[in-house]
């Protein structure tokens, strides 16, 4: 072999770097292209990551709410009420009510046995009877003995008589009317205890002492009935009745306050057990006198409109107004805090959050409520984004947070 041929047979090693430097520059370009999109991914996750916002809800406000310059609360009271009790004791015979019924001044409510009283009563009416008939006896005596006076007194004149078959004649018309006095007065004592006796018996029976309604049943049929329920085993008061007509809200005012309520002023009444509706109210009356320990006066607010769900003891609530709420402002309004509104192009706009995306939507903006703004096109109970961010957009993914 020549020289020649081994010389064919060396590796040239000038062609290797090109190789090399051609896989470091695809290794770069990888690792650039993978810089990208890990770059990318960040940005994505970013802009499309949720905006954190305060969320508040759209609630139900009243109008008389702007007006209100007192708020205090109460119980619902009947100025007129009546524990009806017997002034007789005995056992409870028949009882003609019960809890809600309705009652009319003087209706008979319930008797006590009274078997003892009627025979009474009896007894006296005949008594009356007898003194009527001694009355008409000693009438009838005395018409005699008058008409013996009459005869005793022509035959003495004509001297036919003595002096003393006269004197015996007067002396018996004397007694004759004596008689009927005593027998009248006799009658007018008879009369008396007749109406005694019917005394006792009215007070076996039970009235309503005016038109009302029973609250409580406080006994039954069998017992005993007494003047003084100290009794072992017996009542007092067989049921308690109210005029459901003199209702009235009774609350504790702050003396502090009391410069911003005066007679007649109006109100709104809120019933725990019914808190979607108000009604109408006014100041009927204040206690003149204060409560040392509570530093209170005691406030008494009357319905002016009857509804039969108000019932006693109800708990009510009580906002003094500065001025009477005309008809057509008294059902709620839709209102949110003004920081949901803002003004875009001259329109009023909110966002609204539904699943976690906001949606703008244009709404028609009323009157201030107290710290809250009316607002129309939208329902109660929705959900609001309060000071919008100027990068949120109609779209936008949110995370919340709840304001009431």
């Amino acid at each position: 072999m020549s020289d020649s041929d081994l010389s064919r047979l060396r590796i040239d090693h000038r062609e290797a770097p090109p190789r090399r430097s051609r896989l470091l520059t695809r290794k770069r370009l990888l690792l650039v292209l993978a810089l990208l999109l890990v770059v990318l991914a960040a940005l994505t996750l970013r802009f499309n990551a949720p905006i954190s916002v305060e969320v508040a809800t759209v609630g139900e406000a009243w109008p008389y709410q702007g007006r209100t310059v007192l708020n205090a609360t109460g119980y619902v009271v009947p100025q007129r009420k009546a524990a009806v009790a017997s002034k007789a004791t005995g056992r409870l015979e028949w009882l003609g009510v019960r809890e809600g019924s309705k009652v009319r001044a003087g209706e008979l409510i319930a008797r006590l046995e009274q078997r003892d009283v009627l025979a009474q009563a009896a007894q006296a009416e005949a008594n009356v009877g007898v003194a009527r008939a001694g009355i008409g006896q000693a009438r009838a005596e005395l018409h005699d003995a008058e008409l013996a006076l009459g005869r005793a007194r022509d035959l003495r004149a004509r001297n036919f008589v003595a002096q003393a078959q006269l004197d015996q004649a007067e002396a018996r018309a004397l007694k004759a009317r004596a008689a009927l006095g005593s027998a009248q007065a006799a009658e007018k004592a008879a009369q008396a205890a007749l109406q005694a006796a019917r005394v006792a018996v009215t007070q076996t029976e039970i009235r309503a002492p005016f038109d009302g309604v029973v609250l409580t049943k406080n006994a039954n049929v069998g017992d005993l009935i007494t003047n003084f329920s100290a009794a072992a085993d017996s009542k007092g008061a067989v049921v308690s009745v109210a005029d459901m007509g003199t209702l009235e809200v009774e609350a504790d005012v702050s003396e502090a306050s009391l410069a911003k309520i005066s007679l007649g002023q109006p109100c709104e009444i809120q019933l725990d057990a019914f808190p979607e509706l108000r009604f109408r109210g006014e100041v009927a009356r204040l206690v003149p006198t204060v409560d040392r320990a509570k530093a209170s006066v005691l406030t008494k607010v009357r319905f002016v409109d009857s509804d039969p769900r108000v019932l006693p003891e109800m708990s009510a609530k009580i906002a003094f107004l500065s001025e009477a709420v005309p008809a057509d402002a008294r059902t709620p309004r839709p209102a949110v805090h003004g920081d949901a509104i803002q003004q875009v192009d001259g329109s009023a706009v909110v966002f609204v959050v539904t699943d976690g995306v906001a949606r703008r939507k244009s709404v028609r903006v009323g009157g201030r409520i107290g710290e809250l703004v009316e607002i129309h096109g939208i329902e109660a109970g929705s959900r609001v984004v309060l000071r919008p961010p100027a990068s949120l957009r109609d779209g936008a993914a949110v995370s919340e947070g709840t304001r009431q």
